[in-house]
């Protein structure tokens, strides 16, 4: 057996099929691929509350969807040798949901708290005790009979994920200890990163398949393993088994996402922006009436990607397609 990357995974479809219930997330901080920074900043204070017999401090990952922030924390997790314990801010609606699941924490235990920029603010001020002291102030009862009841906390770490970190008010921000951002994957880190996911789907894939995929990943490895997912459906059943980097452009196609990683709408968004408006610039609701789409989902999911591939420029006036956008669909400028 050869080492360094692997040049072609030799298995077969006849395998047991055991797909969506094998575990794709790497369980430890060695077998995470890419974020290195990242990685490297984490190895470091897991190492140094060990040795202290601490538990780890209030960490905040940011970045777009897709990129492993609930990975980590689950790593961070097994790392330390404890348990986590996973919820999402629009969850917690009543202080008393968070009670219940801070009263509950052992020690060490982490809290991993998705989507927290959407946590109520009257759910955020009892964070702020249990954070700094470990304590919980919960308020009995009401008017004259009202009375404060502080109840203590197991030491335990708070893990918290955002995509819009800039929604985050101050004081909760400012307790987080380490703050952390995702970036995202450049297309030969994605490539080991199919790799690694074909591996464990036993899905026979070459590099330049992998290389493929990777190209229209637009940057994450949660798109990576979908569309790993749908090739590896397409070459079952259209060439029963047998993928090349040939299949996987023929699977890729039929699903409508080009080399850039452009879906259907990406392409809608850019075609309304030209034939309609001439390239803008147009305001956001506008255009997103004329695409048939709600202007959130254009401004969260399509528009990042967009802007970060220079196809589309925000200005104080709307949005503006870029020469770039104009090349790529054939599109002669005005």
């Amino acid at each position: 057996m050869t080492s360094g990357r692997p040049s072609f995974i030799e298995s077969s479809f006849e395998s047991k099929d055991i797909t969506f219930e094998m575990p794709l997330r790497p369980q430890m901080l060695a077998d995470f691929i890419g974020q290195d920074a990242v990685k490297d900043r984490l190895s470091v204070v897991i190492e140094a509350a060990k040795g202290r017999g601490e538990v780890l401090g209030h960490c905040l990952l940011s970045g777009p969807p897709g990129l492993g922030k609930t990975t980590l924390a689950n790593i961070l997790a097994r790392e330390m040798g404890t348990n986590c314990i996973v919820t999402s801010g629009p969850v917690l609606e009543r202080a008393g949901d968070l009670a219940g699941i801070l009263t509950s924490l052992q020690q060490g235990d982490i809290l991993f708290i998705d989507e927290i920029h959407r946590l109520h603010k009257n759910i955020e001020e009892y964070l702020y005790p249990a954070m700094e002291d470990f304590a919980l102030d919960l308020v009995l009862d009401t008017g004259p009979n009202a009375r404060t009841v502080k109840l203590a906390l197991k030491p335990f770490t708070l893990v918290a994920a955002t995509t819009r970190s800039g929604l985050l008010s101050s004081p909760l921000r400012t307790r987080f200890s380490h703050s952390l951002r995702l970036d995202y994957y450049s297309e030969e880190i994605l490539s080991d990163v199919i790799i690694r996911t074909a591996k464990l789907l036993a899905v026979p894939l070459d590099q330049q398949g992998a290389c493929e995929i990777a190209k229209r990943a637009r940057g994450t490895p949660r798109v990576a393993n979908h569309l790993l997912r749908w090739v590896r459906d397409y070459a079952q059943v259209r060439v029963k088994g047998k993928l090349s980097a040939d299949v996987v452009k023929e699977a890729l196609e039929l699903l409508a996402v080009d080399e850039a990683g452009l879906d259907e709408m990406d392409k809608r968004i850019l075609q309304t922006l030209i034939e309609q408006f001439q390239g803008g610039p147009v305001g956001l609701s506008t255009l997103a009436l004329a695409c048939g789409e709600e202007a959130e989902t254009l401004e969260e999911v399509h528009e990042p990607y967009l802007i970060l591939q220079g196809f589309l420029k925000r200005t104080s006036r709307g949005r503006v397609a870029t020469e770039r956008a104009y090349h790529h669909l054939d599109k002669m400028a005005l």
